[in-house]
This record gives structure tokens, sequence and C-alpha cells, in this order.
């Protein structure tokens, strides 16, 4: 996800957004912790993209 796209968005979207990225965290890890993640380097990239889009929301909100 773009920093680009991100900002383009309204700030529903982006906790919208923020709240489907932690639930996917989530599961990531519960999956990761079971040994059935297949991926293990998308928790870094899921975890990039919450900081982006928190990023883009406290711009916002200044």
């Amino acid at each position: 996800m773009k920093v680009k796209e991100l900002r383009e968005l309204t700030n529903e979207q982006l906790e919208k957004k923020l709240s489907e990225l932690k639930s996917e965290l989530f599961n990531l890890r519960f999956q990761h912790a079971i040994n059935q993640l297949d991926n293990p380097h998308k928790i870094p990239e899921v975890r990039h993209d919450i900081a982006r889009v928190m990023t883009v929301l406290r711009e916002k909100n200044v």
C-alpha cells in the first residue's frame, strides 16, 4: 500500500483500513503460532502498513 493512496482516503476509510489491518495482523500471528503461516515475511509488511495508516491519520488530525 502506497502512502499516496492512503492520503486520498477519508478519515473514516482510514480508520476502517486500520481495523482491517489489525485483525489481519492478529490472524497472521495466530497462524504463525500454530505453524500454519506460509509466508512469515507478511507480518512485518502488515505492521508497516499499520504504521503508514496511523501516520496519515495523525497528519490529517493536526
